[in-house]
């Protein structure tokens, strides 16, 4: 018969050879569309994991800037090893949280039209916000801001709160790069014919896609997804004569991972031409190094590289705080 001491000795030795021998976890954190059935992150997994010996594990948070709230609030508790799906305007704040480690050395980005050497981050796609629309429902569409704040008061329009959702964020800051301190008439005009702003991307386009708004901000190459998966070609983005402000998506490694050589062997993977090849038929975004073989029908580049917006992730930073106080107030009006 076994003393309770004894026992207690062998079920910890029991336990400690199973834990021997499971495979390592990686956390990464990201937005609730990526990890969809229908987003990247089951192929991606799917590839990851036949190379790692691993089991990645998403965790979703709405959209990037609520990824990023949500990492302010765990701190260095944060369970996650990489976090998938801040961008260039969230760069900044990202980086005053003091959770993220050095990037390890990137390959040519050779798809991504500007230069890149943030030490803490690596894009792994790209593309232009605008905002899109069901040609069966709007005959013609408004080719500028200008000619929106015009239209009839009875076009419905969705868009995504700046203060959750990187799409609407990216908004806020293309009308204020576009029209500088011109950027609250902008606001006001638009106002009537904002239907309601959501939390994310998914909640705002499935509102379109449900008929419940005539356009909704998302990007130049939404309509692709349609044409490529569902063969329908009713959907196009309006391109406007100021530009349009580009999103670049980023990953970084945390630094208080347990597992940083696996961390980082998920992001050079994400570099990867395997996984560069999924992000243009699951996000439908541009992938920052161009795969073998073609993009899908529907991306081709409809805003020329002239009118293409971004600011600098420090410039991003200083004019956020500005520009949704003034959001806010013609929003309260």
């Amino acid at each position: 018969m076994k003393t309770p001491l004894i026992a207690a000795g062998l079920a910890l030795a029991f336990a400690l050879a199973g834990q021997a021998g499971e495979k390592p976890v990686l956390k990464v954190y990201t937005y609730s569309s990526f990890a969809s059935d229908w987003g990247p992150g089951p192929q991606i997994e799917k590839a990851f994991e036949k190379t790692c010996g691993c089991d990645l594990q998403w965790v979703t948070a709405g959209d990037g800037a609520a990824l990023l709230g949500r990492l302010k609030l765990e701190g260095d508790k944060t369970e996650a090893d990489v976090v998938l799906g801040l961008d260039t305007n969230l760069i900044v704040k990202a980086r005053e949280t003091g959770l993220f480690a050095k990037a390890p050395e990137a390959p040519a980005l050779d798809n991504l039209p500007v230069a890149w050497a943030d030490p803490d981050f690596l894009p792994f796609d790209w593309g232009y916000f605008a905002f899109v629309y069901d040609k069966t429902r709007l005959a013609k569409a408004p080719k500028s801001f200008h000619e929106l704040v015009a239209a009839p008061d009875d076009l419905r329009i969705v868009i995504e709160d700046p203060r959750s959702s990187t799409p609407g964020l990216g908004l806020l800051l293309w009308v204020k790069a576009a029209y500088g301190d011109k950027a609250a008439e902008i606001w006001r005009g638009l106002r009537p014919k904002i239907v309601t702003v959501t939390k994310g991307w998914s909640e705002a386009y499935g509102m379109f896609l449900e008929g419940e708004a005539d356009m909704v901000l998302s990007y130049t190459t939404s309509p692709a997804y349609h044409i490529n998966v569902e063969k329908d070609d009713t959907k196009a983005a309006a391109i406007f004569d100021e530009g349009h402000y580009m999103q670049i998506e980023v990953m970084g490694i945390t630094r208080t991972s347990d597992q940083p050589e696996l961390a980082r062997r998920f992001v050079r993977f994400m570099l990867s031409d395997e996984a560069q090849a999924i992000i243009p038929v699951t996000n439908w975004m541009y992938p920052v190094r161009m795969p073998p073989g073609d993009l899908p029908a529907g991306f081709e580049q409809l805003v020329p590289r002239e009118k293409a917006i971004l600011l600098p992730p420090e410039e991003a930073a200083r004019l956020r705080e500005a520009a949704l106080a003034e959001w806010l107030a013609v929003m309260s009006e």
